[in-house]
């Protein structure tokens, strides 16, 4: 299965790159928006890139630890897109050479870096429907996970995104998009994906993730692709608001959130014999849904959203798992153990199914962000993030979350009339949630946290 995904691509690709062989010229360049190429059939190319160099520095309140300092590049993108002659076809390959993947923070570790962030083929069935067929960012996850990383209106995306999203995802994909009179518009969207994440090529475990979104633009479109951009630097001249409902079921998960596959496994040892066989996996769904709006007008922009998350099918019979905090995921163990509170030094039994709910991200969580970019290209911006975690959730974890509140403000300056170039930075105050949390070394930490982040976008 994993080598035909890979087989597919290639294939799809080539087959795009020898058309396009003879008779290619440059037709456009607008900087920060690519080069565009047209061959003599009409089929075009269009070839984006960017860079995201980036430092943060994290403090601690009413603590002696020293600040953490972290230079590095967050993103370093590569995008390779086309479209056939007939404007039927299309693809796109995208790769990230710094290897900085979402999916492998926030103790949803993988097992190498993840370049490849993008492979898929499209097919347009009719005129405003299109079938999508490869890896991509799906669409049922939250409003903010799905806009570009170059157009984001702060340095980095809310805690919200981090703790529900499962970024991207292998599948078919469906989209439309109908005007549904008097201006408005209707883009549903339809989703049948593997359900572990991006680049599963072993260990692919449980079953499908199924998902769909709606969304509803009252004053038509926005202009140059705003949806899927944070920051209104084109100022729309009329307002334009998109509202949307989405939801997801995964049929069997075997991580946190659905970003990879075969880390946390539950069975039933039926024959004793302390090894998964057949029929003995009790894996169990995850489900998601949410809503969401942004509204756009004049250089000024809001994002609003609401996500919760939930665990059904929880077996009854589970009397082993992976051991996902030993030196190696495919060791069974019969202990379902876990720290009395947050930041104890003391652990306790729980029950399998109290375990199992202590592994998932459960809980909901909302983030409301605004910003105004003026006209002379500075923006200024501010977020408020809330998340509540279930009693029994990965969301309560003191060295990754259980930080209920996220207060941001940050500054921008937009050195192009686009996305081609800006400088960003913001401050975030963290405040720790009930028994405090700990550091990024698994130390508790007494009080509040701080974050600085600066980051530098540039696109060609």
């Amino acid at each position: 299965m994993n080598g035909f995904k890979i087989i597919v691509c290639v294939i799809t690709l080539l087959s795009f790159s020898e058309q396009f062989a003879q008779n290619t010229k440059l037709s456009s360049y607008t900087f920060g928006e690519g080069y565009n190429f047209t061959n003599a059939n009409s089929s075009t190319v269009k070839l984006q890139g960017y860079m995201q160099p980036w430092m943060d520095v994290e403090t601690y309140q009413n603590s002696d630890e020293p600040n953490s300092v972290r230079y590095r590049m967050r993103r370093l993108r590569l995008r390779l897109s086309g479209q056939s002659a007939n404007e039927r076809f299309s693809y796109r390959l995208q790769v990230d050479l710094a290897g900085q993947d979402e999916a492998q923070i926030d103790g949803d570790i993988t097992d190498a870096r993840n370049y490849l962030l993008d492979a898929y083929v499209a097919y347009k069935v009719a005129r405003r429907v299109e079938l999508i067929f490869g890896q991509r960012a799906t669409y049922t996850d939250n409003r903010e996970l799905f806009m570009n990383s170059n157009t984001l209106q702060l340095p980095e995306r809310s805690r919200l995104t981090s703790a529900f999203a499962s970024i991207r995802e292998f599948g078919l994909f469906a989209k439309g998009t109908f005007r549904t009179g008097r201006g408005t518009y209707l883009k549903p969207y339809l989703t049948i994906t593997n359900g572990d994440g991006a680049n599963v090529f072993a260990n692919d475990r449980g079953g499908l993730k199924y998902g769909t979104r709606i969304d509803f633009l009252p004053f038509g479109l926005f202009t140059n692709y705003g949806q899927f951009r944070q920051a209104d630097v084109v100022r729309e001249l009329t307002p334009k608001l998109v509202v949307g409902a989405t939801f997801n079921y995964n049929d069997g998960i075997t991580s946190r959130r659905g970003r990879n596959s075969g880390r946390i496994v539950y069975l039933n040892d039926v024959n004793g014999n302390g090894a998964l066989d057949d029929g003995e996996e009790r894996l169990p769904d995850y489900a998601k849904f949410g809503v969401d709006f942004m509204f756009k007008y004049k250089g000024f922009s809001v994002l609003g959203e609401y996500h919760k998350s939930f665990l059904t099918n929880i077996a009854e019979d589970i009397n082993l798992r992976s051991d996902i905090y030993g030196p190696d995921v495919s060791v069974l163990t019969d202990r379902f153990r876990g720290r009395v509170n947050p930041t104890s030094s003391d652990f306790r039994d729980y029950t399998p199914q109290e375990y199992v709910r202590r592994q998932m991200m459960l809980g909901e969580a909302y983030n409301i962000q605004a910003g105004y970019i003026f006209k002379n290209g500075f923006s200024v911006d501010a977020r408020y993030t809330h998340i509540n975690a279930e009693t029994n959730s990965f969301l309560n974890n003191a060295t990754f979350y259980n930080r209920p509140n996220f207060y941001t403000f940050g500054i921008s300056k937009y050195l192009t009339r686009g996305y081609g170039a800006k400088i960003q930075a913001s401050y975030t105050y963290v405040e720790a949630g009930e028994f405090g949390v700990f550091n990024n070394n698994s130390e508790p930490i007494p009080g509040d946290e701080s974050l600085i982040r600066v980051i530098l976008t540039l696109s060609f």
